[in-house]
């Protein structure tokens, strides 16, 4: 991430938890106490750290889908769908196969990462083939993958007790490792990290070391020029959308095999919209993605434990990381109020040497 990337989002962090504190400070709640337990909540032990890192997880993996789209021209705003529906397919298969866990869960993640870039590549089409904004065709595609999901988990893989969730997966099939969650003190971070930090590291390394990469860039940056320069222009929009939704299945694959054992009908995943927020907080670099949705973690885990000490609302926690993200998104004021602060350290430089001359010189 650039310099001044990284400053800008720096800054909106600063600016976010000033306006939290001030909105604390009206609400009649004391802000150092607030966002004491707020980091403690998050922080504060072992097992509570892997909570955060669990919880950070699949906002890992959408800002990555998102942030990639970005780069590429494209906004996906389908992550929640390609979340579900890429969770469904590992659902899916982890419940209708019985296989030893060495072949059963590569399996589940390879069904949820194909079922994310089957997902993707609609929208990927319409963009490429028609110039339909893939903005209205991935909203869609979100509501398409919900209904599939309320009809056919009931439908064929309803659970024991209740009709509004899935079967439990059986232990052999999930993310969920003895080691893992003892080293954290029995928290339900999982091997999905592993799989989060290998997609860091892909995306980067794609973006910035790889002909599809520049091509992909080349496309977001302009399409005509890149299209007169002889590049493949449609078929790069449908890979990248792919390569997004793969990165949305993945997600998917984590919460309902790692964070979840089940999937319930009716709830569309947040942190599908969430990745946005993280994306741009993340500059729509992987590590500064990476970075944001681990801050984030620390929030959401964090806000139920102000509740419980302070009696917060952890409500004032999301209208918190809805002002960072405000601030996060209005770069042009960020980069005026850096470039002010820059300026004004110069003057300063060049007043102290001025002096510093005529004072030899005297």
């Amino acid at each position: 991430m650039e310099k001044n990337q990284g400053l800008k989002s720096i800054l909106a962090i600063i600016l976010g938890l000033l306006a939290g504190a001030l909105l604390m400070l009206a609400m009649g709640f004391e802000p150092i106490k607030g966002y004491q337990f707020l980091f403690k909540g998050g922080l504060m032990n072992i097992e509570r750290i892997g909570n955060t890192i669990a919880t950070a997880t699949p906002l890992i993996l959408t800002g990555l889908s998102v942030a990639f789209a970005f780069r590429t021209g494209l906004f996906n705003i389908g992550a929640p769908g390609q979340m579900l529906f890429g969770g469904f397919c590992a659902i899916a298969v982890g419940l209708t196969f019985s296989l030893p866990t060495i072949v059963i869960v590569p399996l589940m993640i390879l069904a949820g990462v194909l079922g994310g870039a089957l997902w993707a590549i609609v929208p990927g089409l319409l963009k490429a083939l028609f110039n339909v904004h893939e903005v209205v065709s991935s909203i869609m595609m979100n509501w398409i993958a919900y209904w599939t999901v309320y009809y056919t988990v009931p439908k064929y893989f309803k659970g024991e007790y209740l009709e509004t969730e899935s079967r439990m997966l059986p232990e052999t099939a999930t993310l969920r490792v003895d080691w893992l969650s003892d080293l954290f003190g029995g928290s339900y971070i999982n091997l999905g990290i592993i799989l989060a930090l290998v997609a860091v590291f892909i995306v980067w390394f794609i973006l910035n070391k790889t002909v599809l990469g520049y091509e992909l860039k080349a496309v977001g940056f302009n399409r005509f020029g890149a299209e007169y320069a002889g590049m493949p222009v449609n078929r790069n929009i449908v890979i990248s959308m792919m390569i997004a939704g793969a990165l949305s299945g993945l997600a998917g694959v984590i919460q309902y095999m790692g964070n979840a054992t089940v999937m319930q009908i009716g709830v569309m995943p947040s942190q599908g919209f969430d990745g946005i927020a993280v994306s741009l907080l993340g500059a729509n670099t992987p590590i500064g993605v990476l970075f944001a949705a681990l801050f984030f973690g620390v929030l959401y885990v964090g806000k139920g434990f102000m509740n419980a000490a302070v009696k917060i609302p952890p409500e004032l926690a999301d209208t918190i990381i809805a002002t960072i993200i405000y601030f996060a998104a209005t770069s042009v004021i960020m980069d005026k109020v850096i470039k002010k602060f820059k300026k004004v350290k110069k003057d300063r430089v060049e007043t102290k040497n001025n002096s510093a001359e005529k004072a030899v010189e005297k």
